[in-house]
């Protein structure tokens, strides 16, 4: 199944994106995660596009997207108004979400703020953001705001001679295959003279000034409603202990959890064994 390009136009700038399915079909919004763009959904979304019309957002700064205006940050929060609008643009006043490591802390917790809006909530390695204590907060906020300061006197992009030198860097840094590795990488490039380059905002690595705790987590995702299943990878992915996932995972009303074996993009190692524990996911009862 071959994905059509869209762009939506939102307030900041242009969201773009990759659409499979059906138009007529529910709607399920995809998010990528940090540093990914909406390509990594390309073996997933074929399979989930039997039942669903599949739309994946590139995330701004992200993929084929509008980058941030100079000076400005990027802000976790900033995300919200990038799933509200992409909603909005679609003309979705409900629909599932779909979301992989950010993209999945951004969709579980949308559909705890908007529980109107998410019919379903499809998990991939990700529940609720990352958390800091509170001995973290000062020292995290002094690195943020020494980077951003510093941040124009930065080295230049480094430049990939070919686009397989690309895929080889993403290979060796994410533990990927070079199918998944190409997925993500031809769509997050762009060239320039003498190669390519990452098409991602350099401004998306500096560190978040700030983060949610851990008690704020758990009280936001006990409001979610939708039916959800999460996903995860076996061996755990060491930044999500699995302790921490099940008493996450605990917290959500109606969650399932399937754990497979896999790395972090098992989405895109192991699309089909994903695949058939979302579709297992029941819809929401009507509303009244």
């Amino acid at each position: 199944m071959v994905a059509e390009e869209l762009r939506l136009e939102l307030g900041h700038g242009v969201l773009a994106g990759l659409r499979w399915g059906d138009p007529a079909a529910p709607p399920l919004l995809a998010l990528h995660g940090w540093l990914d763009n909406a390509g990594s959904f390309a073996a997933l979304a074929p399979l989930l596009a039997e039942r669903w019309h599949l739309v994946a957002i590139d995330l701004r700064g992200h993929g084929q997207s509008s980058h941030i205006a100079p000076g400005a940050w990027y802000h976790y929060v900033d995300y919200f108004d990038d799933v509200r609008g992409a909603l909005d643009a679609l003309g979705w006043q409900r629909a599932s979400l779909l979301g992989h490591s950010l993209g999945a802390a951004l969709a579980g917790q949308f559909a705890a703020i908007y529980p109107e809006r998410v019919e379903r909530l499809l998990l991939v390695e990700g529940l609720g953001p990352l958390t800091s204590t509170l001995d973290d907060a000062l020292p995290r906020l002094r690195q943020a705001l020494d980077q951003h300061a510093a941040f124009a006197a930065r080295r230049p992009l480094r430049v990939y001679a070919t686009l397989e030198q690309a895929i080889a860097a993403r290979c060796a840094a994410n533990d990927l295959s070079e199918a998944a590795a190409r997925a993500i990488v031809t769509r997050g490039v762009r060239e320039v003279a003498g190669g390519w380059v990452w098409s991602s905002d350099p401004r998306l690595t500096v560190v978040s000034p700030q983060r949610y705790s851990e008690e704020e987590v758990l009280a936001m995702l006990a409001l979610i409603r939708a039916p959800a299943c999460l996903v995860l990878a076996d061996p755990p992915t060491h930044y999500l202990p699995t302790a921490m996932m099940d008493a996450r995972a605990a917290r959500v009303p109606d969650m399932q959890v399937a754990r497979l074996p896999g790395n972090h993009h098992l989405h895109l190692e192991h699309a089909a064994a994903v695949a058939a524990a979302l579709r297992a996911v029941p819809p929401a009862p009507a509303q009244a």
